[in-house]
């Protein structure tokens, strides 16, 4: 008597999750942007300068310490905060100081933002500082597109290549 009973129950719990399943597959619509909008996504990785200097220890210092861990140049783990800055036609859309990643701040920072702007032709810059100073960037990157409704432009950095990627 209660396997025909446990046949009904499971039949009608697979047929609710399968219910369920069929709402979720058609619906809700993901849409990355506005059918008549452009969009331009910044997203990158990247690790800073380190926030110190490099020292040397003392020959005393050194005598303290094991054998295995007598390295006399010792240089901090802690990078500095990236400063990135976005303007589309003379407009900042994002300025933000980026911390470094990890428990020891010495992880690259990241970024993965999008930007929703018409479609037509924009004057884009990027700009980053990586390093402790306190003023200007030490990188710049800057490029003129013509973006399509529905187009993407992607703002990458490459600091091995020079800077900015814009495509």
């Amino acid at each position: 008597m209660i396997r025909p009973l446990a046949l009904v129950g499971q039949g009608v719990t697979y047929a609710i999750f399968a219910a369920i399943l069929g709402v979720f597959a058609n619906g809700p619509a993901y849409a990355p942007a506005p059918p008549d909008q452009a969009q331009i996504v910044l997203s990158f990785t990247h690790g800073g300068k380190p926030a110190g200097e490099c020292r040397e220890r003392a020959a005393d210092e050194l005598a303290k310490l094991a054998p295995n861990m007598r390295r006399k140049l010792v240089c901090p783990r802690e990078r500095v905060a990236l400063l990135v800055e976005l303007e589309v036609d003379g407009k900042i859309l994002f300025r933000e100081s980026l911390p470094p990643k990890g428990f020891a701040k010495d992880f690259p920072s990241n970024v993965h933002r999008r930007f929703v702007v018409a479609p037509g032709t924009h004057r884009i810059e990027a700009r980053l500082r990586d390093s402790p100073r306190g003023e200007g960037f030490d990188y710049h990157g800057a490029t003129e597109a013509t973006l399509a409704p529905r187009q993407s432009l992607a703002v990458d950095f490459r600091a091995a290549t020079g800077g900015f990627v814009f495509r």
